[in-house]
């Protein structure tokens, strides 16, 4: 069942296709949410989100894709804690200069990102951010387990490349 006919299933009562929603979508979540939230706020969020997309199944339209959809909810209800704390209290610590010029380091940005788009970014993604075994990546690309790790490799590469490593 793809993600779509899991939340039109979650929108008319099956409970368990909230329970698929969340094995698969979870991980990528908490991850990014750990960028922006300190991780006990995260699993908060996780559990709003997941709220949410039970509550709001019923108006799911699907115009765009399921993680985007997934993903604004997560990001609106990370905003919500954020903005019931009020303003940070703390004062920020002072960046150390790099001494990298700021294009030089929105140039190499732009390179990482070209880098890890296709496939190799998504198995990349999965691997290292989702931390998924090779196998489980192999089945949910529909690819062999020996491709997941060339693209891996190569990925890798990629990203040594972009980032203006020798080895």
């Amino acid at each position: 069942m793809d993600d779509d006919e899991l939340i039109a299933a979650l929108a008319a009562g099956d409970d368990a296709a909230l329970r698929e929603l969340f094995t698969r979508h979870a991980p990528w979540l908490a991850a990014r949410l750990r960028a922006a939230l300190p991780p006990p706020d995260v699993e908060d969020v996780l559990q709003e989100t997941f709220l949410a997309v039970w509550k709001g199944a019923r108006a799911y339209r699907p115009r765009g894709t399921p993680r985007a959809w997934l993903w604004v909810i997560a990001r609106n209800q990370a905003a919500l804690l954020l903005r019931k704390r009020g303003p940070a209290t703390a004062q920020l610590e002072e960046t150390p200069q790099t001494g990298l010029d700021p294009a030089e380091v929105a140039l190499a940005r732009a390179d990482i990102a070209a880098a890890l788009n296709g496939p190799e970014g998504e198995v990349l993604r999965l691997m290292y951010v989702e931390d998924r075994p090779v196998a489980e990546v192999a089945a949910l690309l529909g690819v062999p387990a020996g491709t997941v790790k060339s693209r891996a490799h190569r990925a890798r590469r990629l990203l040594r490349v972009a980032l203006g490593g020798t080895r």
